[in-house]
């Protein structure tokens, strides 16, 4: 028999909100996770697969607001992003549509991965535009597409490797990462720590900053109205880690704070503190992950 205490009482609109605002649905079984669970192969990269450990893991949070942050850093990707974008309007809409595309690409099957990356794919060749600047841009050429895919991976790498509660192969993610990464016309992405971290470097010619920028940073940082009330102090809290784990040469660029190790170190274990109270309310497991677990037909 169930029985229902303050704390499990407590804890489950906890447990809604934070599902209704990663998947739009508070069960967190939207149409998508529900197919997840339909039967087919493993997908790319399957149980014991370094993309499973890290994408299961509620470092993600801060590893995809530090990936905004990242991709708001280069102009012509931050032009696609503003004029056919409706991130403003409809932050939470874009938020699960990203959930969909990397929860779809890693945890379904072979046929689920492709068509969501297929899907990206047709939507980058409508994406085309004037910057600014007057240079014109498409989201589907093949130097933003890098851009956005080494942003991704680096920044759930970062925020895994910090806030993950087992250890992380960084070459090994890389290297699977690169599977996703060609999959939406990414050429030659990195496949070694190394590669992706040369590869960043070799972006440093093309960053800039300027008000946009610093408007996205501004509401990236402070949400608003844009996340329930209620989630407004638990996603302060991602921020400042997601922030604390930019490269130096991102604060200027976004206007973020640069702070100091005393800080720093206090923003680390707020944030392990969060995702450790968040592991006990929500369990060890999504909705997807488990789904992905019974379709292979494993015990994870």
């Amino acid at each position: 028999m169930h029985v229902t205490t303050p704390a499990t009482a407590l804890a489950e609109p906890v447990r809604r909100t934070f599902r209704r605002i990663l998947s739009g649905d508070d069960d967190g079984l939207p149409p998508w996770v529900r197919a997840i669970g339909e039967p087919g192969d493993a997908g790319w990269f399957g149980p014991g697969s370094q993309t499973w450990e890290v994408h299961s893991s509620l470092a993600t949070l801060v590893g995809g607001v530090r990936a905004l942050l990242l991709q708001a850093c280069h102009p012509l990707a931050l032009a696609g992003v503003e004029e056919h974008s409706s991130y403003r309007e409809d932050p939470l809409g874009r938020l699960q549509r990203t959930n969909m595309f990397v929860t779809t690409t890693t945890f379904g099957s072979s046929e689920r991965a492709e068509g969501a990356a297929r899907l990206v794919r047709s939507v980058h060749e409508r994406v085309v535009g004037t910057a600014p600047d007057g240079r014109t841009y498409r989201a589907g050429d093949p130097r933003l597409l890098m851009w956005v895919h080494v942003g991704l991976t680096d920044s759930m790498l970062v925020a895994a490797q910090r806030y993950h509660h087992r250890p992380v192969d960084a070459d090994a993610y890389v290297a699977e990462m690169a599977v996703t990464g060609r999959a939406v016309g990414v050429l030659e992405p990195p496949t070694t720590r190394a590669e992706l971290s040369a590869v960043l470097d070799g972006f440093t010619g093309e960053i800039a900053g300027g008000s946009t920028a610093r408007e996205v940073s501004t509401f990236l940082q402070h949400p608003g109205r844009a996340l329930p009330a209620a989630a407004l102090p638990a996603y302060a809290v991602l921020s400042r880690a997601a922030t604390d784990l930019l490269p130096t040469w991102a604060h200027p660029v976004l206007g973020t704070p640069e702070r100091g190790p005393t800080a720093r170190r206090l923003d680390v274990a707020a944030c392990r503190a969060l995702l450790a109270s968040l592991r006990v309310v929500l369990g060890p497991r999504s909705a997807a992950v488990e789904a992905a677990y019974r379709r292979v037909g494993v015990q994870p």
